[in-house]
């Protein structure tokens, strides 16, 4: 019997992308304090294929995900991006891992302390060089600023979300650039002066997009990034973006 699949495609169509998508994969994750967490990712995977290759066969993508045995690291994902290329003779391989990341908060009190869960994403794809992104989405949660004799601060709750999306020199553990983030959006930012009669969201998210801006500017191991600040207001939201350089 032939192998139709292996044979040449003389027609010269060039099918963009073929792969997998939604795999719910079992992962671990490292941590800066060289710890493991174990979590469930959903994984994506696709290659470009030349117009002279027929086809592939889906099963190659598993296969080549189960050799990491779901330890994830930038070796590891390197690693699955060229076998992808090289097995299924692609021109370009593509990955996508989004998972959520726990982190305990002992700085919150109230409702703010406790396990904090983050959505994460790694994209990764590779062509003559590789190229590889991560993003996370922070939970913002800042405080109502203290009045005199009126007590302590108390949490607004879930106020909005800040999503990053960098490329970096060197890699960059996600415990610090949750730390980054939080450092900024963790603190009454969003607030006007004393005699305004109350919060305009519209320059809230723009005043923290800007910080975070130069926050994650003045680090050296960043080359890119892309941010968005989110309010989450009731009815409609209220938002704001920049990317760097």
């Amino acid at each position: 019997m032939k192998d139709i699949q292996s044979q040449h495609d003389h027609r010269r169509i060039n099918i963009k992308k073929v792969g997998v998508k939604n795999i719910s994969y079992p992962i671990t994750v490292l941590s800066k304090s060289k710890q493991e967490q174990k979590t469930v990712a959903t994984v994506n995977m696709y290659v470009n294929l030349p117009h002279h290759f027929k086809g592939t066969h889906m099963s190659r993508f598993i296969e080549i995900l189960n050799r990491i045995h779901g330890r994830i690291d930038l070796k590891g994902f390197r690693v699955i991006l060229e076998e992808m290329k090289e097995k299924l003779q692609a021109e370009a391989s593509h990955m996508e891992i989004e998972f959520p990341y726990f982190l305990y908060n002992k700085k919150g009190t109230g409702s703010s302390a406790g396990i904090r869960e983050y959505k994460c994403k790694m994209h990764g794809s590779l062509h003559n060089k590789d190229d590889l992104s991560l993003e996370v989405l922070v939970p913002i949660a800042p405080p109502v600023p203290s009045r005199a004799n009126k007590g302590l601060p108390r949490s607004l709750g879930h106020w909005g979300i800040a999503d990053v999306t960098l490329r970096f020199h060197n890699f960059i553990w996600l415990e610090d650039l949750i730390q980054m983030v939080e450092e900024v959006t963790s603190h009454d930012l969003l607030w006007p002066e004393k005699n305004s009669s109350g919060p305009d969201t519209s320059l809230s998210v723009e005043k923290i997009t800007k910080s975070l801006g130069e926050k994650l500017a003045a680090h050296p191991h960043i080359r890119w990034f892309s941010v968005t600040v989110e309010n989450l207001a009731e009815g409609y939201s209220t938002f704001a973006t920049l990317e760097w350089p």
